[in-house]
Parts: C-alpha cells; structure tokens; sequence
C-alpha cells in the first residue's frame, strides 16, 4: 500500500514538473513574438474585431424574429437584412487581416529562429559536432522550425480566437438566459477532459515523429554523400531497405498521431451537438410554455452554432499545440547548449605574432573522458619545424587541435608567443594559424571561391599567387573554366592530391605565422608530394610549422621530430640523432621512411648530370 502511494506521488510529482516544463517552453515560444509586436498587436485586434462582428449576426436575428417579423414592416426587414450583410462583409475583412497577419508573424518568427539556430550552431564547439548528428541538426533547422511556425496561425492564434470567442458567447448567453447558458457550459469541462488526455499521449508522439524525421534526414545524408561506396560495395539495396525501413517506422509514429487527433475532433463536436440538443429540448419547451421568446431561442442557437468553428478546430489546434511543443524543445535544447570553447571576459586581440608556440605540461581528453595526450611540452621557436610521427591513434590530431583552440587542455597550457590561448580572442588567434587539415573540405563552389575563403577582400592576384605557390595554378588554367570552375560538393570533381593543393592555396593566402599541417601530402603521389614540398620550403621558411609528417623530405629537414605512441612522447631530436639512438623513430624509419629514401637516392643516381631534381621527377 505504502509503495503504491510512493509510486502516485512520485507520478504527480512528474507530471507537475513536465507541466511546467511544457509551459516554460510554450512561453519561450511566444515570446519570439517580441520583435514583432506591432503585427502580434494587428492579429489581436483583428481577431476581436471579426469575432464581434460574428457576435452581432445572432443579436440582428433575434431582433428579427421578436421585432421585424411582428411588426411586418418590410422597411425594417431590409434594414436589417442590410445589416447582417455588412456585419458578415466586415466579419470576413477582419477575417482575412487575421489570417494574413498570422501568417506574416509566424514567417518572421521562422525566419528568426533559423538565424538564432544557425548563427548559435556556428560558434559551437568541435566536442558539440563531434558528438552530434547532421540529420539531426538539418531536422531541427527545417522541421522543428516548420512545427513552430505553424504553431502560431494553427494553434496559438486559433486558440485566442476560441478563447474570445467561449468567453463572449458565455456572456451573451448569460444575459439571455440564465438556464440555457448553464446547460451550454457543461460542454466544456468534457471538452477540456479529452483535450487533456489527448495532450498527454500526443506529445511523446509528435516527439518520436521530429525525432525520426532527423534519423532519417541522417541515413539519407550519410547515403547521399558515401554514394560512391555504396556503389562501390553494390549496396544500394541494402541502403534503400534501411531508408525504407525507418520511414516505415515514421509513417506508423504519424499515423498514430493522425489516428488519436482525429478521433479527439468528432467527439468534441459530438459533445456540444449534445449540448446543442438540450438547449433545443428545453429552449422549445420555455418557448411552448411562453416563458422564452422565440427570437431568444434562435439567438442562443446560432450562439451555439458559432462554438461549432472553433470546436471542429480544436483537435487539429491542439496536433498543433503539441508540435510545437515537441519542435520548440529540440530547438531551445540546441539552443541553450553553451560552447566550451569562448572568449575569456577579459580576452585581448593577439596581433602578428613571431610564432614561438610552446606546450606546457599539456594533457587532454575528449568528452569521454578517455585521456589522449598526458603531460606534454613542445618548445618551438619561431620559424622552426615541427615533424610529428606515430602510429594510428597516437594524439598526432588532438595535439594539433589544441593549437588553434578547437578544444580546450585537461592540464597544462598551449602558449603563443607566452600568451595562453585561452587569454586571446578566438579569431585573432586563428588568424594567425593556417590549418590544411587531414581530411581536405572544399565548397560547393568555384576554385577562386575556395581558395579566398579565409580572406573575402583578396585580389585576383592574390589568389594566383598563392595557387603557383601551392602548385595548382597550371592545373587551373588548364580547365576550361579557370578558377571560375565550379568543384561541385566537397570537390568532388577533383582528385585528392588536387583537392590537398587547393586547400594549401587557401591557407597560404592567410599568410599566417604558424602552419599546421595535418599530414597534407598524404593524398598525393611522388611527383606531386615533390612540387608541394618544393612549393611549402619556401613559405614554410620564417613560419613555425607542425607537420604530421609521412614522407621522408619533410622528416629530414625538420628542427625537430616528436615520435608519439598512446599519447606522451616517447622521443624527440633530429633525423640523425635518432637514427643513432636506434630507438621507435628508428623503428619507424625502417617499416616507413627507408624505401623512399632509397627509392630517391635510385633517382638521383640515373639521373642526367644536366637537370635538376625537378626536372628528374616531373620525368
């Protein structure tokens, strides 16, 4: 017995605070309303306007019946003729300022909301995206969006005018007849008992629905990008099930939804044809005994036949109402998700910098908490070059990412030219650090686009420039579009080593004084590894650069090499000190780095004693 009361209250308990909860996001919701107050002002003006307008037919009838017919003057008949049609004209005036206005706001909200949503997605962190899914996200801006935008003209507008509408007619009908107006109410506790419980089962419903749109925005995202795996593995059957199985599961989430809402409608309007019946059973009595006019029972009546809009209404009001409620949680959960990567209150702007980057004592460890990096110092002076090698999950990647600030440390600190990163505004800092990362992302957009995106007021120039630099402006000029051609969706028109010089181009022209290079002439072959290293020696010279190094050329000729394994370094010197030491660098020299070594001295040997390196691998 005590358990079974433990179990009700705790139930009451969780009801109250999903109550709230529900109200706190509907009011979050009306209150986008704000900036637009003016047209919130003309709806509710409108909606007044139209409903007393709609008020007055019934009142004109009742004077026909008790006074026009009686009297037979045909005069008055066609005045008030006359009046109800320009009662009804001036009803459907406001009728259409009412819909055109809620319209109008709900467009303005959406559009708002899709900045907020967008803007807010933008400055996020990398842990935010790393552990969230794009489907998700593309749902959220499209049809969470959608379900509160409709919540103002299809819910929440047509509840104030429900709501004036109950409200005036209870008044009226008070005054007309006491009795009457008693008997019409009792329809309304019924009607709020089965809004309530429909309420209460459709909203984890709706939620399932928005929740199953993102999972299937997801399996469609995922299949139309890894297009050509899926054909190459012959697997289109197997993705066109696993669509066609969740949007299964989607159809049945809406069907129920559909199913409950539309049974909810026909027995609201059932319940006041009930009370429409009784009204008439002993309205006609009262008049059959002369104790109520005729005029009066007909005014009631079509009193009561104007709940009947609303009410015929109210179950596709309510589906709304609870759409929203289940699109404006997702959204506001996005929204009132903080970045862990911000400026600092009192964050200063870090201008040109030397490049002298230094680690202290660094560790770090993704949301799972699983340390990757433990208790790291790097010390590099300006214009040095870093060469950073390991094995397959080693923290070459995560130990770069806290360079820029796309994470934070667990312990220690990243310095640039002594200043802490986490004290200098988040753009003057990237400002000064150019990324080519190891997986290449290129717009669906033109070449010169691509290469100018980190710097919009370049010149034309410019962009040549730093394409010859990047060893991409032949390539270019060969196509017959120029830097004008478009590269389609993540580039891809172009190949990898294509794709890994346009991506240089566009960090070259940030001119930075630190590079990152995130094993950026892993796509590429020999011949194009040597025209972009070629290329990268001479802007490398005066820049502090870490490179996640795989060829050879780049290891040799760098002031320093970092080894890496489980996320501490395990060894640090020059190419030759630690070949001496015959240590994992060693180890990794003779399964990786020998053959291209002895492959290029190969090359040197046959090579014509009149031409240059260059020359000999172009051949």
């Amino acid at each position: 017995m005590q358990v079974t009361q433990a179990n009700q209250q705790s139930s009451s308990s969780s009801s109250k605070t999903q109550l709230k909860e529900n109200w706190r996001i509907y009011m979050r919701i009306i209150k986008l309303l704000r900036p637009h107050w003016g047209q919130a002002i003309a709806t509710v003006i409108c909606i007044a306007l139209a409903t007393g307008f709609s008020l007055m037919v019934p009142w004109l009838l009742e004077w026909v019946v008790d006074v026009g017919i009686r009297s037979g003057r045909f005069q008055d008949l066609l005045w008030i003729a006359l009046a109800i049609l320009v009662t009804s004209g001036l009803r459907g005036l406001f009728s259409y300022g009412q819909g055109y206005f809620s319209q109008a706001i709900s467009s303005l909200v959406a559009y708002d909301l899709r900045n907020m949503l967008y803007d807010h997605l933008q400055h996020l962190s990398f842990s935010f995206h790393d552990d969230s899914e794009t489907g998700q996200l593309m749902s959220r801006m499209t049809a969470d969006i959608e379900a509160v935008r409709n919540f103002f003209p299809m819910g929440l507008m047509r509840a104030l005018v429900a709501v004036v509408t109950f409200v005036s007619v209870t008044v009226l009908l008070l005054r007309l007849d006491v009795y009457l107006a008693l008997i019409t109410l009792i329809s309304v506790p019924i009607m709020l008992v089965l809004s309530a419980q429909v309420v209460k089962r459709l909203r984890p419903l709706w939620l399932s629905v928005q929740n199953g749109v993102g999972d299937l925005s997801t399996i469609m995202q995922e299949s139309l990008s890894g297009v050509r795996v899926v054909k190459s593995f012959a697997r289109e059957e197997y993705e066109i099930e696993k669509y066609g199985t969740k949007n299964l599961e989607l159809r049945e989430l809406n069907m129920s939804a559909m199913r409950l809402s539309a049974w909810n409608q026909p027995l609201l309007v059932l319940s006041l044809n009930v009370v429409t019946v009784l009204v008439l059973w002993v309205g006609g009595i009262a008049v059959i005994n002369r104790t109520l006019s005729l005029g009066t029972l007909v005014a009631v009546t079509n009193y009561i036949l104007l709940l009947g809009a609303p009410v015929r209404t109210f179950g596709f009001m309510i589906n709304w109402w609870v759409r929203g409620l289940s699109g404006g949680t997702r959204i506001f959960s996005v929204l009132d998700t903080p970045s862990d990567i911000t400026d600092a209150p009192n964050a200063k702007i870090l201008q040109k910098v030397a490049g002298h980057v230094r680690y202290e004592n660094v560790s770090f460890a993704y949301s799972n908490g699983v340390e990757v990096l433990h208790d790291l110092t790097i010390d590099a002076e300006p214009g040095q070059t870093i060469a950073i090698l390991g094995p397959t999950g080693s923290g070459k990647s995560s130990m770069l990412h806290l360079l820029p600030r796309f994470y934070d440390t667990k312990d220690g600190r990243v310095l640039v030219d002594g200043s802490d990163v986490r004290d200098v505004t988040l753009a003057s800092l990237r400002r000064n650090i150019g990324l080519v990362l190891q997986d290449v992302f290129l717009f669906n957009a033109t070449i010169r686009e691509n290469i100018a995106y980190g710097v919009s007021a370049a010149t034309d120039e410019q962009i040549i420039e730093a394409a010859k630099a990047a060893r991409i402006h032949d390539f270019i000029l060969a196509l017959p579009d120029g830097y004008d051609t478009w590269v389609g969706e993540r580039g891809v028109t172009l190949s990898g080593g294509q794709k890994q010089r346009v991506a240089i181009a566009r960090t070259l022209l940030l001119d930075p004084s630190i590079l990152v290079l995130d094993d950026s002439t892993s796509s590429v072959d020999m011949e194009t590894e040597y025209l972009i290293q070629q290329a990268l020696e001479e802007v490398m010279r005066g820049r502090t650069t870490f490179v996640v190094a795989s060829r050879l050329r780049t290891i040799k000729n760098a002031d320093q090499i970092l080894v890496l394994d489980r996320g501490s370094i395990v060894e640090r010197g020059t190419h030759d000190t630690l070949l001496k030491r015959n240590g994992p660098y060693a180890r990794l020299y003779d399964l990786q780095l020998r053959e291209q070594e002895e492959f290029e001295a190969q090359m040197l040997e046959a090579a014509p004693p009149d031409l240059d390196l260059q020359t000999e691998v172009l051949q």
